[in-house]
């Protein structure tokens, strides 16, 4: 038998990233940072806070795919990052990535968000 994962009774929370642009995904994947706008810090420091695994999914805007999955590694912090240029992001958090794959919209259609009428998953 094996004993329990320590994080096992843990709440996880998943969240859509959606970037402008592949050049910030790329950048996220080689630095291990990801940057969001400001109205968004709220709901992902209040998961990661509460103790939460939090998991990102990331997919470039009208590209039909997600481009990988990583781990909130960190709180948002102040900081900012001058790797995305002045385009009103919030402060720089750390991200580990997990898969680093471009996958189709398509595979995923069979997961519904019950948060967001039931719509698909993309």
């Amino acid at each position: 038998s094996k004993s329990p994962s320590p994080r096992q009774n843990m709440p996880v929370r998943y969240f859509i990233m959606k970037s402008s642009n592949l050049q910030n995904i790329d950048i996220s994947q080689q630095k291990g940072i990801w940057s969001t706008m400001p109205n968004n810090e709220r709901k992902l420091n209040g998961a990661f806070q509460e103790g939460s695994t939090v998991y990102l999914i990331f997919s470039v805007q009208g590209s039909g795919h997600f481009q990988g999955f990583a781990r909130m590694g960190s709180a948002i912090g102040c900081e900012k990052s001058q790797d995305w240029g002045s385009a009103g992001f919030g402060g720089v958090f750390k991200v580990e990535w997990i898969r680093k794959e471009t996958i189709p919209f398509q595979f995923a259609h069979h997961l519904l968000n019950p948060w967001n009428d039931s719509k698909k998953v993309q």
